[in-house]
């Protein structure tokens, strides 16, 4: 058989490749289909937050920006911590700016894990996790999320901690599945930690877009978790402003000295101008904060309805832009990367193959995620376009 090799990439990335998101978003263009695939809004955040990065461009802060960030986010980003999860970090040394809640994942994970360390991380999970996991020579362990409501066997969450594992890596609200851990689970999350001197790294962009009253529970305000706990967060998903790549992570000085001493060998810094809006952004009033998230349930209580009616299997979504369906009443095989190259040439959609974002492919076959993030125009002409699928499939 021939090899599947790529034969100048390292051994620790084989097998990953081009993300699927950077596949179906081409696609989307070269098809003119609607991308209900990749999470970004397809309208700007609040003209102020646009206005005072135009500002700053204007009045010159376009060269590099101090290593950890400018002190105007740095402290914006201690204020959000406190104001909405009562913990308190120092600006100085316990917060630090990255390029997107991407590169805080990589540097946490780069600057703490040593080869053969272990990463206890939910199954299925953001695409990055994997790859830079593997790039530190360390080994993730999945604990499986499963449908329709996608909570974990607490069990099976302490089968999988060994000798060698070094932290747990958790996402709340969750993607792909929309997830909104709840007071329970996170605390059984904490004891363990606790129990076994484990670190909690919380991949945490989606803080402000949890729905139906649900609040989103900050692991490092849980008793005995600050000090053990890394917190990434960013701007994109609650401002609109994904294209910014403006990230962050706080924590105790240590755990985040970690972080930006990898950190600063990827990016090194970036964007400027846009830290002080998004630092503008961060004091907003709760009414912000509050229609962010009924906005986007909305788009989600118009979007589910729509799949639903085309014939797919739908289930249950607490936060995040995503709610994911199982394809088999529409493809019997379950092949849902195969659905989902085909959908745009069938009706103009993009949605992404959930089997992408899990360790254990079997277990994501089946399941297809669709984006919710869009004008409800937009999401009205899609569900048109996904109905005539459905009729076709019968």
């Amino acid at each position: 058989m021939p090899s599947t090799r790529e034969p100048y990439l390292t051994a620790k990335l084989q097998g990953f490749g081009t993300t699927i998101f950077a596949e179906m978003s081409m696609l989307a263009v070269a098809t003119d289909s609607i991308n209900l695939g990749q999470g970004f809004p397809d309208t700007d955040g609040p003209r102020e937050i646009l206005d005072a990065a135009i500002d700053a461009i204007n009045s010159g802060l376009n060269q590099y920006p101090p290593g950890p960030g400018m002190a105007v986010l740095r402290e914006a980003i201690a204020a959000h911590q406190s104001r909405f999860y009562g913990v308190d970090y120092r600006p100085g040394d316990e917060v630090l700016v990255t390029a997107g809640a991407t590169e805080a994942l990589a540097g946490a994970l780069l600057g703490m894990l040593d080869t053969g360390d272990e990463v206890l991380v939910f199954d299925p999970m953001f695409d990055s996790y994997a790859p830079c996991i593997a790039l530190a020579g360390a080994v993730a362990r999945t604990v499986l999320l499963r449908p329709p409501t996608y909570a974990f066997d607490p069990d099976e969450l302490r089968a999988a901690v060994t000798s060698k594992t070094k932290l747990i890596l958790l996402n709340t609200p969750h993607n792909p599945t929309g997830r909104v851990f709840t007071m329970a689970e996170m605390q059984c999350i904490a004891d363990l930690a606790i129990e076994r001197d484990l670190i909690v790294v919380t991949d945490e962009v989606y803080e402000h877009l949890a729905f139906d009253g649900a609040p989103h529970i900050s692991m490092a305000a849980l008793p005995g978790m600050r000090d053990r706990t890394l917190t990434i967060s960013s701007g994109g998903k609650t401002f609109n402003t994904t294209g910014w790549k403006i990230g962050w992570l706080c924590g105790p000085a240590p755990l985040v000295q970690a972080a930006r001493t990898a950190k600063q060998f990827l990016t090194y810094v970036n964007g400027g101008p846009f830290q002080p809006a998004i630092a503008l952004g961060l004091g907003l009033p709760d009414s912000f904060f509050h229609d962010v998230a009924a906005n986007l349930q909305a788009k989600r209580d118009r979007l589910l309805p729509g799949l639903l009616d085309a014939g797919f299997i739908v289930y249950p979504t607490g936060g995040t832009y995503f709610v994911t369906v199982d394809i088999r009443p529409l493809q019997p095989d379950g092949d849902g990367m195969a659905f989902c190259r085909a959908l745009p040439h069938h009706c103009g959609v993009v949605a992404i193959p959930n089997e992408v974002l899990y360790a254990n492919k079997a277990e994501g076959r089946h399941l297809v995620r669709f984006a919710f993030c869009k004008q409800l125009s937009v999401i009205d002409e899609a569900v048109a376009r996904l109905k005539t699928l459905g009729n076709r499939a019968h």
